[in-house]
């Protein structure tokens, strides 16, 4: 937590004033930062800011395709977005880190510590161009501190070619030379994480290349795969980080999530809470209230695609579309009872089903990061860390490279998505790549897609990171924004107007009904209005999955502008030579 109160300081110290060339008010001036290693150690912190904090970390997914919620982003709504609602065109942390590059020059400091520094912060600028590219796609390059005179100010946007190519060069800097390997606090950047950084983004566009064909940057699309290859394949190969098991299968993913110090030996880099100094998080908050967040429920399409414990697709099961909850949650993948509430599920050590009384949906309540103890749920109280980077990301990176490269071997699977499995009790089709296309999983989301192998690692990084920030983007490099329509199903109810015990516990926790408010109901039962003048209904007219709708119908443009935010309306007034995504 000692980067939270030097990113205090060093703000502070060196951001107070108008001008970073002035000295600021406090008696500390620009040479006496930069020509001391401790100097540029406390200005470094500053650069930790950009990243997701324990406040907001848990809920990065909050615009996704397999969550309903109370009400869904207007960036998705028909009519509702603009270039004047437009926002996250800001250029600060840049001009932070641009500032210190171009000052960290002072050979009163060792070159080698230096280029540590000025590594720590390019792997921080490309993560900075990284979101400005994914948000808007074409942006301005800018490498040095803005004057209010400046040229650049009114520069118009670099193409995405330009900026990637110094993003690029940005990570190799960084990978080459981070000084630091290991941090046992799991809150500082190291040269694993600058790596691990830079198969993220070469994923990232390679994929935004090779299926955004108008583009045409198909071609260039291969050697960004590689390099996503090369940079997880030293992550693997060199970093020590593993898939942690230490608890077994029933506990250990869902432990990297509910942890208050990170589990380090998998988890690269996290947002660490602390009591002491009154950093804590909200996630428990979030995830339960009626009236806090957002509700989130994920919906029966996505929960179908967890697979058995053998290996092959629950969807296989003779009569899935039936099967009510409890049965469904049956000898699933390990990693659907550490992701939402299922039978087994406790809270203050006494069962928890899905709450219907005020918050679930769809009967598939969410618990990844949630703590299991209800004195968490009333506010900022949370003391669990929220991982950023995970080793399991990495040879998710890998795979998925190395599939669309058409290279991976069974050996590769084995070591990668085997692994992952296999942590989640899963003791079938570990060692050796897929040769079946599950039809249900193709034809929900991925029609285009034939090659198995793709196929099943796309299900697999759907299932390991889910609700860890990455699907919107996924789905956007994918050329897949159209799921973001898909319709928010739930359980399936068998019958209206029958107490329905959801964990086999012996007590009833919800009934479905029309009309008339049931009456004489235990306290533990909840009962839940469908149909004509609410939102909650169902598939069919007296059963089947319960479904939710908001007032306004969602959409994904047929122009495909939604692959791009809009520049804000204000910045083009500003700039003039700034040109409006296509659309928009």
């Amino acid at each position: 937590m000692k980067r939270i109160i030097y990113s205090f300081v060093s703000a502070c110290l060196l951001l107070s004033s108008c001008s970073m060339d002035e000295i600021p008010q406090a008696s500390v001036d620009k040479d006496t930062v930069f020509r001391t290693e401790k100097g540029l150690e406390t200005y470094s912190y500053s650069f930790y800011n950009m990243l997701p904090s324990v406040a907001n970390g848990f809920r990065q997914d909050a615009m996704c395709d397999y969550g309903a919620v109370t009400s869904f982003d207007n960036f998705i709504r028909e009519g509702a977005y603009s270039a004047e609602l437009s926002d996250g065109w800001s250029w600060s942390d840049l001009r932070n880190i641009n500032y210190f590059i171009e000052n960290c020059t002072n050979e009163a400091v060792d070159e080698s510590v230096r280029n540590n520094y000025i590594g720590l912060a390019r792997f921080f600028r490309a993560y900075f161009y990284y979101k400005m590219v994914v948000r808007f796609g074409d942006v301005p390059w800018i490498d040095r501190t803005l004057g209010v005179d400046d040229e650049l100010l009114f520069a118009p946007r670099d193409s995405r070619t330009v900026v990637m190519d110094h993003v690029l060069e940005d990570l190799d800097f960084a990978c080459a030379n981070i000084s630091r390997t290991k941090d046992e606090t799991g809150s500082l950047v190291t040269k694993w994480v600058a790596y691990a950084l830079k198969s993220r983004i070469c994923l990232f566009e390679a994929s935004f290349r090779k299926y955004h064909t108008e583009l045409g940057l198909t071609d260039s699309a291969g050697e960004w795969y590689q390099e996503a290859v090369r940079a997880a394949e030293a992550v693997m190969k060199e970093s020590g980080y593993s898939i942690y098991t230490g608890e077994g299968t029933e506990a250990s993913f869902r432990s990297l999530f509910i942890s208050d110090k990170p589990v380090t030996g998998e988890v690269m880099l996290a947002s660490c809470a602390d009591a002491g100094l009154a950093v804590l998080g909200e996630a428990n908050w979030w995830w339960t209230s009626g009236t806090y967040g957002a509700r989130f429920s994920m919906i029966r399409t996505f929960v179908n695609t967890f697979l058995n414990t053998d290996g092959t697709p629950f969807t296989d099961r003779a009569g899935y579309e039936t099967m009510e909850f409890y049965d469904e949650c049956r000898n699933r993948d390990a990693r659907l009872a550490q992701t939402i509430r299922t039978p087994g599920y406790e809270r203050d050590g006494a069962p928890a089903a899905p709450n219907f009384n005020g918050y679930s949906y769809t009967g598939y309540q969410p618990i990844k990061y949630t703590l299991d103890d209800t004195k968490y749920d009333a506010g900022a109280l949370n003391t669990n860390a929220i991982p950023l980077f995970r080793y399991a990301e990495v040879l998710l990176n890998y795979a998925e490279a190395k599939a669309e490269l058409g290279t991976l071997t069974d050996a590769d699977w084995a070591n990668t998505v085997g692994v992952l499995r296999a942590r989640a009790g899963i003791t079938g089709g570990l060692s050796a790549k897929p040769t079946k296309v599950d039809a249900y999983f193709q034809q929900n989301y991925f029609p285009n897609i034939s090659d198995p192998v793709i196929l099943e690692v796309r299900r697999e990084r759907s299932i390991e990171l889910a609700l860890e920030g990455f699907r919107f983007t996924d789905l956007k490099r994918w050329k897949r924004g159209e799921l973001m329509t898909m319709r928010w199903t739930g359980i399936y109810v068998p019958a209206l107007n029958v107490q329905m015990d959801l964990d086999k516990d012996g007590t009833p926790d919800v009934i479905f009904y029309k009309g008339e408010k049931p009456t004489g109901l235990p306290a533990s039962c909840t009962p839940v209005p469908v149909g004509e003048g609410t939102q909650q209904g169902l598939t069919g007219a007296t059963s089947g999955n319960l479904t939710w709708s908001d007032d306004d119908p969602r959409i994904w443009y047929g122009d495909g502008r939604q692959y791009y935010y809009p520049i804000p309306q204000s910045a083009i007034i500003k700039n003039g030579n700034l040109k409006q995504n296509p659309g928009w």
